[in-house]
């Protein structure tokens, strides 16, 4: 065992950083998952919505635990984005081909 090394808070000691490597790999291997929705709402309107999700895990772990939502979230996706501007796209042309129709049959 080392001898502890003095630190700004007190006696430390110097095999510290094997601990943290421990520490983290034991984190990245079993995963921590934080999550949370913080709304504000005034009559029954809401003006303020905040989430928060934190994972701190290795992605293949995370992926064992059926959580994926970085995949599909719009703001985290490339791919996600483009599906829902897709669709978005395939909606209104759908709405122009309807209006078009009834402007046609006037």
């Amino acid at each position: 065992m080392s001898a502890p090394v003095a630190g700004p808070y007190g006696a430390l000691e110097t095999g510290g950083g094997a601990n943290l490597a421990d520490i983290l790999e034991r984190v990245l291997d079993k995963g921590v998952v934080i999550a949370g929705d913080i709304r504000v709402n005034l009559l029954d309107i809401e003006l303020l919505t905040i989430r928060i999700r934190l994972l701190v895990a290795s992605v293949e772990r995370a992926r064992e635990m059926g959580i994926d939502w970085w995949e599909h979230d719009p703001a985290l996706s490339s791919g996600a984005r483009s599906r829902e501007l897709a669709d978005e796209n395939e909606r209104l042309r759908r709405r122009v081909a309807a209006l078009e129709e009834r402007e046609q049959t006037r």
